[in-house]
């Protein structure tokens, strides 16, 4: 059938993690009947209904799936997936790949036998989470996190969740990651995300980095940067004020990180999006 829906999708190769890798994430609203495949994929993917429902089979076992569950397409698997003809799903999804890839999925219960994803409550945040990946595709440290933190609700938040042999470095790196995104606006360093997790500074580098590429101290100058572009252009706050709001001492080591982040000043960052300085 003709392909008439909506497709929106960002190309990335992002392939510093030690435990997964991310290519692609989109979204995708299929018309009656639209379907994909057979298909043998080179990289494992992910979808999640939003809306709607339809099929999905792999390997010739047939799996229906609904809104506010996913499906795995394992890579090196035969799959077709098809559109319900009365309510066509809307999806969004994630190609990642890498040397844990599949053993964190199998966490969660979603394995090549099992692929469907059966959340225990809500799931509406994994669409947040993938939407947000979606929106910061760019921004490579950030997009590592979330992607833990993707691991992490799946896991957390599956019907068919392992409760054995957990890696408890997801744990870690959410604990850090949350501490960062509450506390960026202090200044705060390693010792002080260390010590929130219950680990030495050295540990939890070691961790954060396997995991994501980055160091702590990265992703927190990252997700800093990313809160001061949202307030240079959604708030009237000067550059000296924003500087404070994101955790710097003084404006002029605020605007000289940002520039190394931007390759622009805050001033001309402003100036480039129609906002007046």
């Amino acid at each position: 059938m003709e392909n008439t829906g909506v497709d929106k999708v960002k190309f990335v190769d992002y392939t510093k993690s030690n435990d997964f890798y991310l290519f692609e994430v989109g979204r995708y609203k299929c018309v009656p009947k639209y379907s994909y495949g057979p298909i043998v994929r080179t990289r494992t993917i992910f979808h999640y209904v939003i809306s709607g429902k339809g099929v999905l089979v792999l390997d010739d076992k047939k799996f229906q799936v609904s809104a506010g569950q996913g499906f795995l397409i394992p890579a090196k698997c035969k799959a077709y997936y098809e559109a319900d003809e009365e309510d066509p799903w809307e999806y969004t999804w994630i190609h990642v790949d890498g040397p844990r890839t599949l053993e964190l999925f199998a966490n969660a219960g979603v394995t090549h036998e099992i692929p469907i994803f059966y959340p225990n409550g809500d799931s509406t945040k994994l669409l947040d989470i993938l939407n947000e990946i979606f929106e910061q595709s760019n921004r490579e440290c950030y997009c590592y996190a979330k992607v833990y933190e993707f691991f992490d609700f799946l896991i957390s938040h599956s019907k068919n969740r392992v409760l054995h042999d957990v890696d408890p470095r997801l744990a870690y790196v959410k604990s850090a990651i949350n501490y960062i995104r509450l506390k960026y606006s202090e200044p705060i360093g390693i010792v002080d995300i260390a010590g929130a997790c219950g680990l030495n500074r050295s540990y939890l580098t070691r961790v954060f980095k396997h995991a994501t590429g980055y160091t702590p101290q990265e992703y927190l100058s990252s997700y800093r940067m990313k809160k001061a572009t949202e307030l240079l252009l959604e708030s009237t706050e000067s550059v000296s004020s924003i500087a404070f709001l994101v955790g710097y001492s003084d404006a002029f080591t605020f605007s000289k990180a940002f520039k190394r982040a931007k390759d622009v000043s805050p001033t001309e960052y402003r100036k480039s999006h129609g906002v007046d300085a």
